[in-house]
């Protein structure tokens, strides 16, 4: 009898524990704000295709939403991180001290980071070094390490106009603050003789003394709102915003983005990589769910579908920019398969 009354207790608490561990009935995907407008419009498709609970969607920045994401298990973490760069090692290590051992990676296509100007505001060509001189708190000047001196953007370049430098961009929290150092600031420096040669000998002191953006008040961490960076510059003259494409995309009326080494910020020219600050998009998601959220696989098969990210899709009208056919073939059959990713090498 007492084994009996034991098994039916154990059964009992199992029947707890399953129901706690699937209490959310909805998807949750949280970070980057350059993949939320994607991820929502995606939910919202989802959900009018299936007549399931529309997912949340959180922009939290990249960081932010993979410190969630790797927090545990459970309906008390996200489902799924959008990330606008890849996972780093640290990352998936706190991952799998956390229980997350299963996290399946899908690229979803491709971005290019914007230097824009208001419609009215002066055309910018930027050489890519010129970001690092003009944006860096320390730059080069005369052959020399300095605190960065320059006010205007002449002064960085002849070739640029004589307007104050002004730069509203992503906190350090954000995928695309870490896409704009390596891919704007550090890739900027490794142009300049001096500074390549300290990129050669030690990699960390040049990341160290390149990477930090100036404090003086000419960049200004706007938060995670683009929406808002792009407020912000039409009502300030002459100032820059840095942010995803697609949001110059959806405010080309409003906007223009300056080019960069002579190449402006088009579809075509990020998905070829000739446009120097393209990057990856990927979403994140957490195998061990699957099954246990209701959704989650046909919210991510969503995602990779035709409609969505494939060329002409839906997201792509919205500024997603597609991947070669190929891989999008690759990225449906990870979301059909769940393959968990390899540990990430830095």
């Amino acid at each position: 009898m007492n084994k009996l009354l034991g098994a039916v207790a154990t059964i009992a608490l199992l029947a707890v524990a399953d129901q706690a561990h699937a209490a959310r009935d909805y998807v949750w995907a949280a970070g980057s704000s350059t993949v939320f407008p994607f991820s929502t419009r995606v939910a919202e498709n989802y959900s009018k295709k299936t007549g399931k609970k529309s997912p949340k969607i959180e922009s939290l920045g990249t960081g932010g939403g993979i410190k969630m994401f790797c927090g545990g298990t459970g309906e008390k973490f996200p489902d799924i991180a959008n990330a606008s760069r890849p996972m780093k090692k640290s990352e998936f290590q706190a991952c799998q001290k956390a229980g997350v051992k299963d996290i399946v990676e899908i690229k979803i296509g491709f971005d290019g980071i914007v230097v824009a100007t208001d419609k009215q505001g002066p055309d910018f060509n930027f050489k890519l070094e010129q970001l690092y001189l003009g944006l860096a708190d320390q730059t080069l000047r005369g052959g020399q390490l300095v605190k960065q001196p320059y006010k205007n953007w002449n002064e960085v370049g002849p070739n640029l106009p004589k307007a104050r430098i002004l730069a509203y961009g992503p906190p350090p929290t954000s995928g695309t603050r870490d896409a704009w150092i390596e891919l704007g600031i550090e890739g900027g420096a490794a142009k300049l003789p001096t500074l390549a040669k300290m990129k050669a000998a030690d990699e960390k002191k040049f990341k160290a003394t390149v990477s930090p953006m100036r404090t003086d008040g000419g960049w200004v961490d706007a938060g995670e709102n683009d929406n808002a960076i792009v407020g912000t510059i039409e009502k300030t003259p002459n100032a820059l915003g840095v942010f995803g494409y697609s949001f110059l995309e959806e405010n080309a009326s409003r906007i223009k983005g300056a080019s960069i080494n002579g190449v402006k910020p088009t579809a075509q020219a990020i998905a070829s990589g000739q446009y120097p600050l393209s990057r990856s998009l990927y979403i994140y998601v957490k195998k061990s769910q699957v099954g246990v959220t209701p959704g989650l696989k046909e919210f991510v098969t969503e995602f990779v579908s035709d409609a969505a990210t494939g060329r002409g899709g839906y997201l792509q009208g919205r500024g997603l920019i597609p991947l070669p056919p190929a891989q999008h073939q690759a990225m449906k059959g990870k979301a059909g398969a769940m393959p968990a990713m390899p540990a990430p090498k830095e």
